[in-house]
């Protein structure tokens, strides 16, 4: 695992793969799974994991955090970057981010808080005092309307205490966001992540000159997932409209059964792995789940074995 400092140009290098985490019967990380699906990211071009809410990082014990992130780090490839996730809430923050800082990752990702249960002002806080604790830039992640607002998260930015933002708001129409429109406009664009995966990428690219992405079905296509980042760092927006079609349908599952559930299982059905159980408060698809989305999964790694082999 590369622990140097994340510069502008590093990652737009890969697609940052948001990948599920393997565990066993007794909800352990399940070593041999974990390390076949980061070879197969690897073997895709993948070079930055980012473990959060595909990982269900919400619901690991804090007391298995440390062996959870040693064990990533000893099954990452040696020029790869992790961005570990912790949170949400600021109690797990602070004994997760004191693990991170001693094993030397080179940033960390604040989980959303649900909004509920915290005020802008207090998030706020909470990032100064996890900022000041870590020693280095966090990354910031926004997911919905009622956390922190655009000009907040500038101001973190602006004072150091955010490094980058990975914004994910979910929108009918991703190229009419006034959100994302005011950080790009305070912001440089390269401090801003597309963090939705493939469906919203072309326009996040297009119309707003973001240069980095996550993706969560690179956990099944990731030649395929890379090969779109490349065509849109190349202003190929028909080439990567036309490579994003094949992610469509697994997306699609994943936005009606629920995203982190179906790239958990959807490795585990396209035989790439085999990820186990899901950590409660999750839970794993059911058979008819799994009916649809076996063939979906199954289709998008052999347009990916496809790509790889020059038949596509």
């Amino acid at each position: 695992m590369k622990v140097s400092s994340i510069e502008f140009e590093d990652l737009p290098r890969s697609v940052i793969a948001v990948p599920p985490l393997a565990q066993t019967a007794e909800l352990e990380p399940d070593r041999a799974a974990n390390r076949a699906l980061i070879d197969h990211l690897a073997a895709g071009g993948i070079r930055t994991l980012m473990y959060g809410g595909n990982a269900n990082f919400y619901n690991i014990p804090v007391s298995a955090y440390a062996r959870t992130l040693e064990l990533l780090i000893d099954l990452a490839p040696a020029d790869a970057w992790i961005i570990p996730a912790v949170g949400p809430d600021f109690g797990r923050m602070r004994d997760q981010v004191g693990v991170v800082r001693a094993l030397g990752f080179p940033t960390a990702m604040a989980l959303p808080h649900a909004p509920e249960g915290g005020s802008s002002a207090g998030m706020m806080t909470a990032l100064r005092r996890l900022h000041d604790q870590l020693g280095r830039p966090l990354m910031v992640y926004v997911k919905h309307l009622r956390g922190l607002g655009a000009d907040e998260v500038v101001r973190l930015v602006e004072d150091g205490v955010a490094g980058w933002v990975k914004y994910a708001l979910v929108l009918p129409d991703p190229a009419e966001d006034p959100y994302l429109a005011r950080l790009v406009e305070r912001l440089d664009p390269r401090r801003v992540i597309s963090g939705i995966g493939e469906r919203p990428v072309l326009a996040h690219f297009d119309r707003f000159g973001l240069s980095s992405f996550t993706s969560g079905s690179v956990s099944i296509a990731p030649a395929l997932s890379t090969a779109i980042l490349a065509a849109l760092t190349a202003g190929d927006l028909a080439g990567a409209a036309r490579l994003r079609e094949l992610f469509l349908p697994f997306e699609d599952c994943r936005d009606g059964l629920g995203p982190a559930r179906v790239v958990h299982d959807g490795v585990t059905l396209a035989g790439i792995a085999d990820m186990g159980p899901i950590a409660p408060l999750q839970c794993n698809l059911d058979a008819g789940e799994q009916t649809r989305v076996a063939p979906v999964a199954r289709e998008l790694l052999a347009q990916e074995i496809a790509w790889r082999e020059g038949r596509a």
